[in-house]
C-alpha cells in the first residue's frame, strides 16, 4: 500500500482546520453569550479605565451645569416679572388737499404687465366699467392705450377707495395727454414736458471688446451698426485692425424729458484712432438724404461693395478656368463667393432692378443696373429677395439668397461686373469715385465739422491721459488728399 505524498496530507490538514473554523462560528452564531469578544478576556484594560473615567466625569459635569442654567432663566424670589404694555399711536392728520380729495394729490404710476391689457388693469385698480368705457369711447385713446405695452407710460389720479378722475398717458409723437374725468365728460389737455436736447461726446477705449466698450459709454447696437457699416467699413477691419488702446469718440443728440434720457439720436460725428491714425466720418444732408464724409467732404459710401456676400470665401477666380460641370476650358466672366443655401445677398451698389427670373446655366438670377453702362449680375440663387424688375433699390439691400440653381456642382454665388457689356474682374476694376461735396455746400460742411471736432477734442483731453502719442491724420482725412488721388 503506498503512502500519500506531502501535497496530499498538506490538503488533508487545510480542509480539517477550515471545518473546525466552520462549526465554531456556527456554535458562536447559535448560542453566543457562551463565547467572549476576541478582544476581551474579562477584565479591562487600562484604556478601558481611562475612556470609562472621562465619561463618568463628563455626565456628572453636565448634571452640576444644566440645573444652573435653569435657575439663571427663572425669575428670582420676591422680583416681580418684566410686564409689556402695548400703546396705540396716532398718524398724523392728512393734509387739508388730501381730505378734501382735490384731483392731482393721488397720480400712481402703473406698472404694465406682458400682454396685460387696459381693461384688466383698470379692473385691478377698482376703476368702474362705466369710467373705462367713457375713457376708451375718447378719440384716439383706445389706439394710443387700447393695447398697452412693458414700454408703455401710463398714470392714474386715483384717491384711495375713491372715483377715478384722470389717466395720463405719452403718445407715439412723444406728447404727454392728460384725460380728466369731470362731470361724467372727459376733457382731453397736453401736459408739456421739459424737453431739452443735449449734444454729447461719448468716449472711450476699444478695450477686449468694442461692443462692450461701446455700450458701457451708452451707445446701442444701432449706433454699432452705424460705426461698422456704415462709416468705417472701409478703412477699418473691425475683426483685426483693433487693439486694447485704440479709441473711440462719437458724437450724438440725447433728448431730456422731465429730467430723465428719452432717445438717443443717430450718430452725428465719430473719430476712430487706430494705430496713432486718426479716421472721421461726419454726418451730412445731401439731396434729402444722410450720409457720411470724410472731413474733406468726400463720401465714406463707396459707388459699390466689391463683396456682396460679407465675410464669403472666394472659390474662383475671374478668368479662364476648366468648367466644372462641361469639363472644358472656358473663360470664366466673373468670381465666385463659396457660402451656404440661405445666405443673404447684398446689391453692390445704388442701382435698378433690370431682370430677376431663370437665366439658363446662371440658374436663378439678378442684374442690376447702376446706371453710366455698369451693371452687375448675381447668379446661382436658392430664391429671390422682395425685388421685382424696374424696383430701385439702395446699397446693401438683400436681392437673394446664395444657391446651386442652374450649371452648379454646390452652393455659391456667381458674381458679374460689366462696364458697357464687356467683363471686368470684380476684384481688380477701377471703381468710379463717389462724388465729393463741392462749393458752399463743402464750406458750411467744413464749419460743421470743425465744431464737432472741436467738441470731440475738448472731451478727449479730459477723458484720455496726458502724454499719449500724438495723432497722427489719417491720410483720408489730410485736406488735398482727394484732389492727390483725383
Amino acid at each position: 500500500m503506498s503512502t500519500p505524498s506531502s501535497r496530499t496530507l498538506r490538503n488533508r490538514l487545510i480542509r480539517l482546520r477550515n471545518l473546525r473554523q466552520a462549526q465554531a462560528q456556527e456554535a458562536h452564531q447559535a448560542d453566543p453569550s457562551q463565547t467572549l469578544s476576541p478582544g476581551f478576556n474579562g477584565r479591562w484594560t487600562r484604556r478601558q479605565w481611562a475612556q470609562a473615567s472621562l465619561m463618568a466625569t463628563m455626565v456628572a459635569l453636565i448634571g452640576a451645569i444644566v440645573p444652573g442654567f435653569s435657575s439663571v432663566l427663572e425669575p428670582v424670589d420676591g422680583q416681580a416679572r418684566v410686564q409689556t404694555q402695548t400703546m396705540s399711536l396716532k398718524l398724523p392728520p392728512l393734509s387739508l388737499i388730501r381730505r378734501q380729495g382735490n384731483p392731482g394729490d393721488s397720480w400712481q404710476s402703473v406698472t404694465v404687465k406682458r400682454g396685460a391689457s387696459l381693461r384688466h388693469m383698470f379692473t385691478t385698480l377698482g376703476v368702474s366699467e362705466d369710467d373705462l368705457k367713457r375713457v376708451l369711447a375718447h378719440p384716439g385713446v383706445k389706439e394710443a392705450i387700447g393695447y398697452v405695452t412693458p414700454q408703455a407710460q401710463l398714470s392714474v389720479d386715483l384717491p384711495v377707495g375713491g372715483k377715478l378722475r384722470a389717466v395720463r398717458y405719452l403718445r407715439e409723437d412723444g406728447q404727454r395727454v392728460q384725460l380728466d374725468l369731470v362731470d361724467g365728460k372727459v376733457r382731453e389737455t397736453v401736459v408739456k414736458r421739459d424737453v431739452d436736447v443735449r449734444t454729447v461726446v461719448l468716449s472711450g477705449k476699444v478695450g477686449r471688446s468694442l461692443f462692450r466698450s461701446a455700450r458701457k459709454q451708452g451707445l446701442t447696437s444701432v449706433h454699432l451698426d452705424q460705426l461698422t457699416d456704415e462709416m468705417f467699413k472701409y478703412d477699418i477691419d473691425f475683426d483685426s485692425d483693433l487693439d486694447d488702446d485704440d479709441r473711440f469718440s462719437v458724437v450724438v443728440d440725447q433728448m431730456w424729458v422731465d429730467g430723465e434720457l428719452e432717445n438717443t439720436g443717430p450718430v452725428l460725428a465719430a473719430a476712430f484712432t487706430v494705430d496713432g491714425k486718426l479716421h472721421t466720418a461726419f454726418r451730412h444732408y445731401r439731396n434729402g438724404k444722410p450720409e457720411y464724409f470724410t472731413s474733406d467732404g468726400r463720401p465714406l459710401k463707396k459707388n459699390f461693395i466689391r463683396m456682396p456676400i460679407p465675410y464669403a470665401r472666394l472659390s474662383s477666380s475671374f478668368g479662364a478656368r476648366r468648367h466644372p460641370v462641361l469639363g472644358r476650358m472656358r473663360m470664366h466672366k466673373g468670381v465666385d463667393y463659396a457660402a451656404g443655401t440661405g445666405t443673404p445677398i447684398q446689391a453692390a451698389g445704388d442701382a435698378r432692378v433690370q431682370f430677376v427670373g431663370w437665366q439658363g446655366g446662371y440658374g436663378k438670377t439678378v442684374v442690376l443696373d447702376h446706371g453710366r453702362g455698369t451693371t452687375t449680375l448675381y447668379g446661382h440663387m436658392s430664391r429671390f429677395g422682395s425685388i421685382r424688375q424696374g424696383q430701385r433699390v439702395a446699397q446693401g439691400t438683400i436681392i437673394g439668397y446664395v444657391g446651386s440653381t442652374g450649371m452648379s456642382t454646390g452652393p455659391h454665388l456667381h458674381y458679374e461686373f460689366r462696364i458697357n457689356g464687356v467683363h471686368r474682374n470684380p476684384l481688380s476694376v477701377t471703381l468710379p469715385p463717389p462724388e465729393p461735396l463741392r462749393g458752399p455746400e463743402l464750406a458750411s460742411f467744413r464749419a460743421e465739422t470743425q465744431r464737432a471736432m472741436t467738441k470731440i477734442r475738448t472731451v478727449e483731453n479730459i477723458v484720455f491721459p496726458a502724454g499719449m502719442e500724438p495723432i497722427q491724420v489719417a491720410a483720408a482725412d489730410k485736406p488735398g488728399a482727394a484732389k492727390k488721388k483725383g
